[in-house]
């Protein structure tokens, strides 16, 4: 990951499903902007780690978040808003987690969290990370070494460090 602690978030253009279906693009320097935010990076939606311990364990530990001044918990996927949402709702995110979607990837290459999957057929995604993000600084990073694994970036631990 070339982004590190205390460097500054880029911009680009990122999309999310409103509750009427409406697509809606948003630039990450304004979902960022004035806010403490967790945003946690997965290399896809419906994956089995994703799915069995990344995703669920940010909805368990969203009132701990808030207690810790967490504004807002952003999940980032390189995949469409459609299935983002899709996702979300099979895991009741309901309010607590922005299911946000990179579907070119650009937001991911500009941090430097891509990883090419192509070889298991899924092209390229997002490395596995956790980052607390105030007013679109990046103030803590934790990455994985093995997308396969949910340990440093997993709710309950990255919310002990904050």
């Amino acid at each position: 990951m070339k982004i590190k602690e205390g460097d500054k978030l880029p911009s680009a253009e990122l999309f999310y499903l409103e509750k009427d279906g409406i697509v809606k693009k948003i630039e990450s320097n304004s979902l960022f902007k004035d806010q403490k935010v967790i945003m946690f990076g997965v290399p896809g939606a419906f994956t089995k780690v994703c799915s069995v311990r990344h995703l669920p364990g940010y909805v368990k530990n969203f009132d701990e978040a808030k207690k810790k001044g967490i504004s807002k918990i952003v999940c980032l996927s390189v995949n469409d808003p459609n299935v983002m949402k899709a996702w979300g709702e099979t895991h009741n995110v309901g309010d607590k987690i922005l299911m946000i979607a990179d579907p070119y990837c650009n937001f991911t290459k500009s941090i430097g969290a891509e990883i090419d999957r192509t070889e298991r057929g899924l092209g390229m995604r997002s490395s596995r990370y956790t980052m607390l993000i105030e007013n679109g600084v990046a103030t803590k990073i934790k990455e994985e070494s093995d997308t396969g694994t949910c340990e440093v970036s997993a709710a309950e631990n990255f919310l002990k460090e904050i």
